[in-house]
Parts: C-alpha cells; structure tokens; sequence
C-alpha cells in the first residue's frame, strides 16, 4: 500500500482519538486501533517509514502513540466487528 496514504489514515485515526481528553487513552487507543484493524504488512509498512524517514508527514501524537506501544501484541477484535 502507498507509504502515503497509511500516513493519511494513521492521522485520521489520531485525529479522532485526539479528542479524548486524557492524552496517555487517545495513544493506547491510537496503537490498539492500528494493532486491532490494520493488516500486519500495512503497520510494518508504517514502521518501515518511520525507521527510515523519522515519521515525516505522522502527527506528534501517532508517533508518540506507536513509539510507546509498538512492541505490543495486539488484541483481536471482538466478535461480530467491522473489522474488515
């Protein structure tokens, strides 16, 4: 998938979880998001792009996200969501 258009959407999903008051949920969340939904290629795609281009173009607040919980193991999503 195109470098930038994973960039656009981890920033949408940061924008929204931006709206939470407590900015240590809105990164827990961001990084749940992107663990829970996102194929493992499109996040090593993200990673990639951060290890090599410092996350040029990611918001502060997606980069504070993925820098704090990368190593996590991800949660599957309930059953019954619309991951898809």
């Amino acid at each position: 998938m195109n470098i930038e258009h994973l960039v656009t959407m981890a920033n949408q999903i940061g924008t929204f979880f931006a709206s939470y008051p407590d900015r240590a949920e809105a990164s827990t969340e961001i990084a749940s998001h992107l663990k829970r939904f996102w194929a493992p290629r499109m996040r090593q795609q993200l990673f990639a792009h951060i290890d090599a281009e410092h996350g040029a173009g990611l918001s502060p607040l997606v980069l504070e996200a993925i820098a704090a919980h990368r190593g996590e193991r991800a949660t599957p999503p309930p059953p019954g969501s619309d991951a898809g």
